[in-house]
């Protein structure tokens, strides 16, 4: 199996991709990699696709998922406030 062909099934079955499916075209995740992990946005779609550079399995640690938690909801709360600012 090619390794492109693999890395879209893998990315396909990921747990968190999967989650954020509704907002995944919504969402700049170069502004969530830079600005909540300090990381690239390489780093950041290898563990959102849960496959890395080289087609090894990745993901996200339980650290990580909380900050992107965190990150999302911090984003919720400044788009409300923009809302409620109109």
């Amino acid at each position: 199996m090619q390794k492109a062909q693999l890395y879209g099934e893998q990315a396909e079955k990921s747990k968190v991709r999967t989650a954020l499916k509704d907002i995944d075209l919504n969402i700049s995740w170069r502004h969530i990699a830079n600005d909540y992990f300090q990381k690239s946005v390489s780093w950041f779609y290898q563990r959102l696709n849960e496959v890395d550079g080289h087609g090894n399995p990745c993901e996200f640690t339980p650290e990580e998922k909380e900050q992107l938690r965190g990150a999302l909801v911090d984003l919720s709360v400044r788009i409300r406030r923009a809302a409620d600012n109109i």
